[in-house]
């Protein structure tokens, strides 16, 4: 017998304060620079300028998450941040963030979602444009590495 695979039981739901140890921790395990605080996910949990989402199968295991931003009179939203575990990596949990942040923007009313991604991410780009996605934008040493950013966007 195979285990199933991770695909078929993905749940993408909104992070609760339950789900903090498990944020910080793929934070940490997923970026050198650039990381959002344990403080900074309490914060965004009641945000109304923010919503993170966490990607689980089989009764929470944790596969990932997603922060999308919202500004105020804006009908453009924000990818943040998006990453998944390891052992979820290639099994379809960033398509379904990328997905679930989509529904999320366009229910709150908004005609494009808009992100950054590392020049030398290329399995992130690919996964991007094979969702629609198209580079508006570049941005010179934009992480704190030095890396080079892309900026795509989306219309909803």
């Amino acid at each position: 017998m195979h285990p199933p695979p991770v695909t078929a039981a993905v749940r993408v739901r909104r992070a609760e304060v339950s789900d903090l140890d498990d944020l910080v921790a793929l934070e940490e395990s997923s970026f050198a620079q650039d990381r959002l605080s344990r403080a900074q996910y309490r914060k965004h949990l009641d945000s109304e300028s923010a919503l993170v989402l966490v990607a689980s199968a089989n009764h929470r295991r944790f596969l990932g998450t997603a922060v999308v931003f919202f500004r105020k009179g804006s009908t453009v939203a924000r990818l943040y941040s998006i990453a998944t575990t390891p052992q979820a990596q290639g099994k379809g949990v960033g398509s379904a963030l990328v997905e679930a942040s989509e529904d999320t923007a366009r229910a709150r009313g908004c005609r494009a979602l808009r992100l950054e991604v590392r020049k030398d991410n290329a399995v992130a780009i690919r996964l991007y444009e094979r969702l629609g996605y198209h580079a508006i934008g570049e941005y010179t040493r934009y992480y704190a590495d030095g890396a080079d950013a892309l900026r795509f966007e989306k219309p909803l």
